[in-house]
């Protein structure tokens, strides 16, 4: 008897998952899929932000700030030429180099560089 109660319980359940839409699924397919350089570059921003949250700017050329501002504003598709010239910025490049792998990105991601 018991089984027979469960297995009328499991059905009912089934069957109105069945008609009842998932809103998961509906808000997920209502979204456009993102690329997955656009989901680089959220990763790398955000990764940026906290850094840059917990460190300051002490050390940091406003130059270094400007074109890594331009790189992010560019949706991280602009130059490579952040060129790291104090020991803060090149320490803060470092950093970002490995935060930038550890987010599932090349190290050849981020925008540093330096012009020859």
């Amino acid at each position: 008897m018991i089984r027979f109660s469960q297995s009328i319980a499991t059905g009912s359940i089934l069957a109105l998952l069945a008609i009842v839409p998932c809103p998961a699924s509906a808000a997920t397919q209502s979204q456009p899929a993102r690329s997955w350089s656009g989901t680089k570059c959220i990763r790398y921003t955000a990764a940026w932000s906290q850094t840059i949250a917990r460190g300051g700017t002490k050390g940091l050329g406003l130059d270094f700030l400007r074109r890594h501002d331009a790189f992010l504003a560019s949706g991280c598709t602009g130059p490579h030429n952040v060129c790291p010239r104090s020991p803060e910025e090149l320490k803060l490049a470092n950093d970002m180099v490995v935060l930038a792998m550890n987010a599932g990105t090349a190290s050849t991601f981020p925008p540093f560089g330096c012009g020859r």
